[in-house]
């Protein structure tokens, strides 16, 4: 048996290919899909299906784009209208080699969700591994506020105690997310997780009963990024085919300018520190690792993107958490990076900085502070006194709850997210603007008062 998990970063998904024999299936593919015709190749094998658990909210499906290259068979739930690819249904049975892959119908999470058990029929005729979407994960379940939360609930409960515990303690766990994904509120650092330990260790399923599970699951309150909807259409109605990842033509300044004037999106992917030492204006800062996490809250998906950055190395890495997220109206780099704008004496904007014994020494009623971490930090690790708590994925819509008749002092976990906050203010008119470095972070290490509500 051959079986590979395949891990995106950052937005904590996984993919799995297994296979047996010559033939080889993928479950949930994502859209860069070299790295599976790289283990067709590396096992000599060929990919004859294609699953995909449930329609994704959080990141783009690469089933078209694989199937389109290598003509496999695409397969979903049935409860769900798909524009492509093939409707299962519970008990449904596929060979892959000496593997047999059934279908469970796993709602809950979304109404087509499925789980798909495999069987290693060269070893057992016992069930080895289940594929369980985003129904069950290491440390916790899938979300259920996609739909009637109550019902939704309801449904996973009897997905994951009818059907996938009963699969027996031993059996291999693999979900389609692990830690930080926010398909999931307390989602696990596991790579890997069975049946039996979820039953005793995952706090989601130390429940009386279902009506419990009901209670508990809706009173769980998650991010809901913008870009979900995009997700949702893109993945019920099947995403443009690429063929290849996009190139980042180099531009000139002259070209960036133009291109500024129709609306194009400059984003910064330096540090944090990079962009308050010096900036192109109107530009919005979003380090390069950062970009899986915010581009879905700060982009849209109309206008073309450029992007700033050091010395234009890793853009293959750039281009691969954008179309993951949909975002293919890549226009290019600035040739040369940042060093290119500021040599040709261009203007350069600025974010002014302080440490945490900055804001301690000068705070006094002109500063307004502003922390963009999210509500349940706010609430559960505390703040700083007199602080106002806008979360950074909700400014742009909140900016007429931050005065710009005062100065604003923003902080966050550690002064990445600060930097996002920092570009939009700057971006949207506030003159006087200080990126706290070091954050709540510092604030507490410097062993200076925090206040809980």
């Amino acid at each position: 048996m051959i079986f590979e998990k395949v891990k995106s970063e950052i937005i904590a998904h996984n993919s799995y290919f297994v296979g047996s024999g010559n033939q080889a299936a993928v479950i949930d593919p994502r859209r860069d899909i070299d790295v599976y015709l790289e283990l067709e190749e590396k096992y000599n094998v060929k990919i004859t299906h294609i699953f995909e658990t449930h329609r994704n909210e959080d990141y783009v499906i690469g089933s078209l784009e694989l199937s389109n290259t290598l003509g496999a068979e695409i397969y979903h739930g049935d409860k769900l209208d798909f524009s492509y690819g093939n409707g299962v249904k519970d008990g449904d049975k596929f060979e892959v080699g000496m593997l047999e892959l059934e279908i469970l119908e796993t709602p809950g999470h979304t109404d087509e969700s499925i789980s798909i058990t495999l069987k290693d029929k060269e070893s057992s005729n016992e069930v080895y591994m289940v594929f369980t979407g985003d129904a069950l994960f290491a440390g916790d379940v899938g979300r259920t506020d996609f739909g009637d939360k109550e019902r939704m609930s309801g449904n996973l409960y009897d997905s994951i105690f009818n059907k996938l515990l009963p699969l027996g303690d031993g059996v291999i766990v693999c979900p389609a997310h692990g830690k930080g994904s926010l398909c999931g509120g307390a989602i696990g650092d596991l790579e890997f997780t069975t049946i039996g330990y979820e039953k005793k260790t995952n706090a989601a399923l130390q429940v009386k009963n279902k009506k419990e599970f009901i209670e508990q699951r809706s009173k769980i309150k998650l991010e809901m990024p913008p870009y979900f909807k995009k997700m949702e259409i893109l993945n019920k109605n099947g995403p443009p085919i690429l063929h290849s990842l996009p190139h980042l033509k180099q531009l000139t300044i002259g070209e960036l300018k133009e291109y500024q004037k129709k609306e194009a999106q400059i984003v910064d992917a330096r540090m944090p520190t990079a962009f308050s030492g010096g900036h192109i204006p109107n530009s919005i800062s979003i380090w390069r690792k950062g970009l899986p996490l915010f581009v879905g809250w700060m982009l849209n998906y109309e206008d073309p993107i450029i992007f700033i950055t050091d010395l234009n190395r890793q853009l293959d890495e750039i281009v691969r958490y954008c179309i993951r997220l949909g975002y293919d109206n890549l226009l290019g780099v600035l040739a040369g990076g940042f060093s290119t704008w500021y040599k040709g004496a261009q203007e350069i904007g600025h974010v002014n900085t302080w440490t945490v014994h900055d804001l301690k020494k000068k705070y006094d009623e002109s500063i307004f502070i502003l922390d963009v971490r999210e509500e349940n930090k706010w609430e559960q690790e505390g703040h700083i006194e007199d602080a106002h708590n806008i979360w950074v994925g909700d400014l742009k819509q909140r900016l007429a709850e931050v005065p710009k008749d005062k100065h604003i002092v923003v902080y966050c976990d550690s002064g990445y997210k600060t930097s996002i906050a920092a570009s939009i203010l700057k971006m949207k008119g506030y003159e006087k603007v200080t990126n706290m470095l070091g954050g709540f972070m510092a604030w507490k290490k410097a062993g200076y008062p925090i206040e809980k509500e």
